[in-house]
């Protein structure tokens, strides 16, 4: 068996996926802009991946911009019947590579359209809506009419299931009174707990939460208590932090990213690897920790 299929697998927008996937974001050039050094070597990984037991992809076409979706239909296309790409809308990137906020109804609707084109789709499976009021965190404000937009998009066909990005537990709150979520993306890793409430609130409601940056991000996790675990484990660091999120809450889905093939064997491995109670134990302190 491969390890992957010992991460056990969720519901994600009525479909079985299992429960460590991969994101993309890192496949685009430096600062997720532009076309990657080694093409060659970003088509090899989603390759890997998806021949490995991976289900479960998560992109936009603000990586790039557009170069990223492209990359996986080149890879990939005709996919798989059991993939769901889960893609996200509500930002642009500027010529400088900035990050802008993208809430009006028309580019809400051109986002739409450029990830169908992008990726070779008529529909798509999971379309987050990622919040823009502060581009550092989530911040509180109203979602209802950019969440509006969305859902009339999936009124017409073109997007079958919505999820939300970088939103606080009040938005989350009136975005399910909007339309059915299916899955909540947010940062949240060993040192960044602040979601740990609504985790298990969603758990309760069967919805997917899907942690970005599970590895630390641009800014790689770095503890004496993960490292001293990692050896005693004879695993890698980042490998016990992908584990202790697969026990961490049974709705929590991964999708640590790399270009490398060797670093995606690596974070795969991390489905086999079984923490005792000790260990989160010693694990869970780690947030609480000053620089991380």
């Amino acid at each position: 068996m491969q390890a992957i299929y010992q991460a056990g697998t969720f519901t994600l927008g009525g479909r079985t996926v299992r429960r460590l996937g991969y994101g993309a974001m890192q496949l685009a050039g430096p600062g997720v802009f532009g076309p990657p050094r080694d093409r060659d070597a970003a088509l090899a990984v989603l390759r890997e991946a998806v021949a490995a037991g991976v289900n479960h992809i998560d992109t936009s076409d603000f990586y790039g911009p557009h170069v990223t979706n492209q990359i996986i239909r080149e890879a990939l296309a005709p996919y798989p019947g059991d993939l769901v790409i889960v893609t996200k809308i509500g930002a642009m990137r500027g010529d400088d590579a900035s990050w802008t906020p993208a809430f009006g109804a028309d580019q809400l609707e051109r986002a739409v359209h450029d990830n169908l084109r992008n990726l070779g789709l008529e529909a798509l499976d999971v379309v987050n809506l990622r919040i823009m009021f502060d581009v550092h965190g989530p911040a509180e404000g109203s979602i209802a009419a950019p969440l509006q937009v969305l859902a009339d998009l999936q009124r017409q066909g073109l997007v079958r299931h919505i999820g939300l990005s970088n939103v606080t537990p009040t938005q989350v709150a009136e975005g399910r009174g909007i339309a059915e979520i299916v899955c909540v993306q947010n940062q949240y890793n060993l040192a960044h707990r602040e979601d740990d409430a609504l985790i298990d609130a969603l758990a309760r409601d069967g919805i997917a939460y899907v942690p970005f940056f599970p590895l630390g991000g641009f800014s790689p996790l770095q503890s004496t208590a993960l490292s001293d675990v990692a050896a005693r484990l004879q695993a890698t660091p980042m490998q016990v932090a992908l584990a202790w999120l697969l026990r961490r809450a049974p709705n929590i889905l991964l999708i640590p990213g790399t270009s490398s093939v060797a670093h995606l064997r690596e974070n795969l491995a991390a489905a086999s690897l079984a923490l005792p109670d000790e260990v989160m134990a010693d694990l869970e302190g780690i947030g609480a920790q000053s620089g991380l």
